[in-house]
């Protein structure tokens, strides 16, 4: 099955912000595209928004003046449905919601032509539940695209329960024709980015409830330490705190409020007192002219350590000890068969966060999971009011003399970016075991649609194929309410793989 024939006509329904992308990647593609909307004159005003759009392209040097009269020539505003009967493919981008939805549908059914493609780009709801009001429900297939959809390459092609393979690949097909990155999903909650993604909020919201540190330091953590672009709280105050909130509970909702995609209780807050975030002015931070900015907290200047004793390797922290070579510290060397940890001269140790908390041992500083310890350029700390004050100012000059700031948070076990990067893994292998998408297909999407720094599984191959598994273990024997119980996908998967080593040992 072959992407739709660039002289075939295209139509999308709804001209809000994602109605209006969606026509514009389908007309620059080079079909002729038609525009419709409920509102009168919403359809022409869109045509108008998007002409203008692609002067700017023009201007920026990406298009051509006379590819960009040809698309407007192109691109018809249509006043009623039936306009859109020779479509091949009509795409609805209205309000989410089932009812409006499967109306617009059941209407669209009795104009177009019986081989015409439906689609939705629903981000929330039920492909399955839409495509339900139609009488042939086979061609019928979500086609979600990203804001902005002209800039952001992911679509995730979701095939609802009765969606025929051919639809789905001819779908598949006339995404990759537009330029676009197109991942094949089934109907699942939050499909793959949404419901993959939730971790990266939850547990940001989870350590701040916790008292572990303050949004600014957590944000910060995740940035220069964990590698993602953005924090959770600046991110979810971009996108607002209404519409991210919305999403999670909807997930939540949809399984049957599974604790692994529990709203938070912080978040619910913010929305009820109607700090959305930046359209607001105000969110998780104040974003008034005259706001201060909130600043992450940085430890003072410390000491560094005469030397440290490595005991073992650090596994996924390993690249530490060339640093701690290369900064002038001498690193002695002791084999131990389970030591993956530094001993410092005081006699504390600093171990990778593991799931379990300082307070639990007799002078443990923990360290947070880097997605590169080498260009990182801040480390989180976590220690407990048992901890000998020494242990920690070694610590803390340890990661300065490496060239890193230092953030000492509370005794949070898992600490930032090493609880959230084991949740994003765990429920990537639960998608895959439940058929949701392929390994390629939620690496690819997770890289694209929420730009982190590399997808689930080559996390997962870095960090040692047990890693993840043994650190939500840890967790959930310290927080037993399921929330970090791994999932059997992740248990067979880390016991496996113990196996097979085993038997060739």
């Amino acid at each position: 099955m072959t992407a739709l024939d660039l002289s075939s006509p295209v139509a999308v329904v709804g001209t809000g912000t994602m109605g209006q992308g969606i026509a514009q990647v389908a007309l620059v593609a080079g079909h002729p595209v038609r525009l419709y909307d409920t509102a009168p004159g919403r359809a022409q005003a869109a045509a108008d928004a998007i002409g203008a759009r692609l002067d700017r392209l023009v201007a920026k040097d990406r298009l051509t003046g006379a590819d960009r009269d040809a698309a407007r020539a192109r691109l018809l505003p249509a006043e009623s449905l039936a306009e859109l009967a020779d479509c091949a493919l009509v795409v609805e981008a209205v309000v989410e919601r089932l009812d409006v939805k499967q109306e617009l549908l059941r209407e669209l059914e009795g104009v177009v032509d019986e081989d015409c493609l439906l689609a939705t780009n629903t981000s929330s709801l039920s492909v399955t539940a839409i495509g339900g009001a139609l009488a042939n429900p086979g061609r019928f297939v979500g086609l979600h695209f990203f804001n902005p959809a002209p800039l952001l390459p992911l679509v995730e092609v979701v095939s609802g329960f009765a969606t025929d393979v051919t639809s789905a690949t001819r779908a598949y097909e006339t995404a990759r024709a537009w330029g676009k990155t197109p991942v094949a999903c089934a109907d699942t909650p939050g499909f793959i980015v949404n419901r993959i993604a939730r971790p990266f909020y939850a547990e940001a919201f989870a350590v701040h409830e916790a008292q572990g540190a303050d949004p600014a330091t957590i944000d910060a953590v995740l940035r220069e330490c964990g590698g993602f672009k953005m924090g959770a709280f600046e991110l979810t105050d971009l996108i607002g705190q209404d519409v991210n909130e919305s999403v999670t509970h909807s997930v939540w909702q949809a399984f049957f409020h599974d604790v692994r995609f529990t709203p938070s209780l912080a978040q619910r807050r913010l929305v009820e007192s109607g700090r959305l975030g930046r359209k607001s002015g105000h969110g998780w931070y104040d974003y008034a002219e005259d706001a201060e900015r909130d600043e992450p907290h940085t430890a003072e200047k410390r000491q560094q350590p005469a030397y440290v004793v490595a005991e073992g390797d650090l596994g996924p922290a390993s690249e530490l000890l060339s640093l701690i070579r290369e900064a002038g510290i001498p690193v002695r060397e002791e084999e131990e068969d389970h030591g993956t940890r530094l001993v410092l001269p005081s006699g504390g140790q600093l171990a990778l966060a593991d799931g379990q908390t300082s307070v639990e041992f007799r002078d443990v500083v923990y360290f947070d999971l880097a997605v590169d310890y080498r260009r990182a350029t801040r480390i989180a700390l976590s220690a407990s009011q048992d901890t000998a004050p020494q242990t920690l100012t070694e610590a803390i000059g340890l990661f300065q003399a490496l060239g890193k700031d230092v953030s000492v948070i509370g005794d949070v076990p898992g600490m930032i970016v090493a609880r959230t990067v084991a949740r994003i893994v765990d429920l990537a292998h639960d998608a895959v075991a439940k058929g949701v998408a392929t390994v390629e297909d939620i690496d690819t999407a997770m890289r694209l649609g929420v730009n982190y720094p590399m997808g689930p599984f080559e996390w997962s191959r870095r960090l040692g194929r047990g890693w993840a598994y043994d650190l939500l273990d840890e967790l959930h024997v310290r927080e037993p309410s399921g929330r970090y119980a791994p999932s059997l996908a992740l248990y067979r998967h880390a016991y496996a793989s113990d196996k097979r080593e085993g038997s060739t040992s």
